[in-house]
């Protein structure tokens, strides 16, 4: 008896587990073709981490500073796809957008997923200007 409650212990961690590993949003296939259609493609990681590299033609707008500048998103009913590092702040992002009107908002989650060119800098200076990286860079 005890190990069977063990062994449904067990499946119900590992159900619990593949359920909460699931990435909500899009692929980043699908999200490179929302851009291409004109969806604004929004970065909400740090002034640091977006001077390091980022996504080409991204809007920076980090996660602290969402509700401070939400206007610059523009309308409501635009399609925003978002992104930062690992997923986690792009998720808070997404939540925060919609309970405030922005219906089409596509998580992308971490940027590495962007099959589409990044903007990455010349030098390990963060005032030099970026140049176009080939989209197979990866940054992560």
């Amino acid at each position: 008896m005890t190990l069977e409650i063990g062994l449904l212990v067990a499946l119900a961690i590992a159900a619990l587990c593949v359920v909460l590993m699931r990435r909500p949003g899009v692929s980043g296939l699908e999200a490179y073709r929302l851009v291409r259609e004109g969806a604004r493609l929004v970065d909400v990681r740090s002034n640091a981490e977006f001077q390091a590299g980022h996504l080409l033609g991204a809007v920076h707008l980090p996660l602290s500073e969402l509700a401070s500048r939400v206007a610059d998103l523009g309308p409501g009913n635009a399609d925003l796809v978002v992104y930062c590092e690992t997923g986690h702040r792009s998720g808070r992002a997404a939540r925060w957008l919609r309970g405030h009107g922005f219906a089409r908002v596509h998580v992308l989650g971490a940027m590495g997923q962007w099959p589409g060119p990044w903007a990455v800098p010349r030098a390990p200076d963060p005032e030099t200007p970026g140049e176009l990286a080939p989209p197979e860079a990866n940054l992560s």
